[in-house]
């Protein structure tokens, strides 16, 4: 009598191993492996396995194929996806809930549809009703969209035999599940059917999938792993559902790039592309002590932001160093810096730093504007809302480019700034007032 083959896999990467582990050493996940039945080691080898043999052959005898793209009807969507909706891809679309994920897709699905594309809905969550509901506030109604609520993955592959679809929406990834596997909707082995079988058909059909995948409370597509590496294309919603604009980042993409963001505004009818955001960052009205502009590079769209610093005197014995929207390590760097090359004594005190807007600085180009808005609120003097603070920090005290400065002060010319502080004059000539700041000693020179 053969001897029964044991198999556990990790529920959040999917790592199989023979023996079971209290701590996953691929993802370093602690008590998440599960062992698996005979027929779910089934579902594991048959994904594991190719479909059919391949040969090698050299790059050079390889011929480019065109990548064809359709517009989805929103720009800021397009600008994220590189140009358009690729036909045969599948997209991943994840945010927190209340976010708009639902919402911009039903209206996608409708913009679709009125180009006379068949688009199928699948949702997981909700009734057809309430999808209806929905739709005629999103003005989204169109005979070629057609809503399925179904949460078993072969009704949904019924239908998909039953008429030509050209655009599939599936809500969520998580509710969805096979009949033919004896696991929980959501688990590592329901995932990676469902995904894969998705795939086969996104490619079989060449129909353009997007999936919506709802998110932790740590920020990451909620289940397993595997399911951000067999997609094409990640997105990630990044606001608050309290406020009304959203930003759409793409963290993958196999078509395009992914530095580049969209921006969209929750309205009543719905999430849309947001209009004129060069002013929407940052107020212009109020001169307050502790706040600074900078402009960022989001992709190639440069975005004037603000920022906002807190300098209190400490009542404890720590001092407290925290920043919304800026990397804490590099604000811990900036404030040693004061205190040794401006001998400006922070020690007894706490800092704040914050970036209006719900945008995530990911740059150095913001260095100077905190080291300002630091300084502003220690010393309680106003800094002019028509003056921009542009350049990367070392940690000797050096003031450094960054890249894309001609485009930065053009936008910031667009939006009425006079001033800006940077290591250098521009290359080309403009309307803004430059003061060279080569190194932070000379920042407390301008104030």
């Amino acid at each position: 009598m053969s001897k029964k083959k044991i198999l556990f896999e990790c529920q959040h990467c999917g790592l199989t191993t023979p023996r079971w582990m209290g701590k996953c050493t691929n993802c370093g996940a602690w008590d998440s492996f599960v062992e698996l039945n005979e027929q779910q080691q089934e579902v594991v080898k048959k994904t594991k396995s190719t479909s059919s043999s391949a040969k090698a052959i050299s790059i050079n005898d390889i011929e480019e194929e065109e990548i064809f793209r359709f517009s989805s009807g929103n720009p800021e969507l397009d600008t994220v996806l590189g140009g358009g909706v690729v036909p045969g891809s599948l997209t991943l679309i994840g945010g927190s809930p209340g976010v708009g994920k639902s919402t911009l897709l039903l209206k996608v699905g409708g913009d679709i549809a009125s180009s006379g594309q068949n688009v199928l809905y699948v949702s997981g969550e909700e009734s057809s009703s309430q999808i209806k509901l929905r739709a005629n506030r999103l003005r989204a109604n169109q005979n070629s969209l057609y809503l399925l609520s179904e949460i078993r993955l072969e009704q949904v592959l019924v239908e998909l035999e039953h008429r030509a679809y050209d655009f599939l929406i599936i809500d969520s990834i998580q509710t969805l599940y096979s009949e033919n596997i004896a696991s929980a909707p959501g688990s590592v082995t329901q995932v990676r059917q469902i995904t894969f079988e998705l795939m086969r058909i996104a490619k079989d059909k060449n129909i353009a999938i997007f999936i919506i995948g709802h998110i932790t409370k740590e920020g990451s597509i909620a289940g397993p792993r595997v399911l951000e590496h067999m997609v094409d294309t990640v997105l990630y919603f990044e606001g608050d559902s309290s406020q009304e604009l959203r930003i759409l980042r793409g963290f993958k993409n196999r078509f395009g790039p992914t530095s580049e963001i969209g921006v969209f505004e929750m309205r009543s009818d719905g999430l849309v592309s947001a209009t004129d955001i060069g002013s929407r960052f940052f107020n212009r009205d109020s001169e307050q002590a502790g706040s600074a502009l900078t402009v960022i590079m989001e992709g190639s769209r440069p975005i004037i932001l603000e920022v906002q610093a807190l300098v209190s005197e400490s009542h404890t014995a720590n001092s407290k160093r925290q920043a919304t929207g800026f990397d804490n390590n590099r604000l811990n760097m900036l404030l040693a810096l004061l205190e040794r090359k401006l001998e400006i004594p922070l020690s007894g005190y706490d800092v704040f730093i914050n970036i209006t807007g719900g945008i995530k600085i990911s740059e150095t180009s913001a260095d100077l504007a905190v080291l300002a808005a630091i300084i502003s609120s220690f010393r309680n003097r106003a800094i002019s809302k028509k003056t921009i603070f542009i350049g990367e920090v070392t940690l000797v005290g050096d003031v450094r480019e960054v890249y894309g400065m001609d485009v930065r002060l053009k936008e910031a010319n667009m939006q009425n700034i006079t001033k800006a502080l940077m290591c250098k004059k521009p290359l080309e000539k403009t309307n803004i007032k430059t003061f060279i700041v080569d190194e932070v000693t000379k920042l407390l020179e301008w104030y």
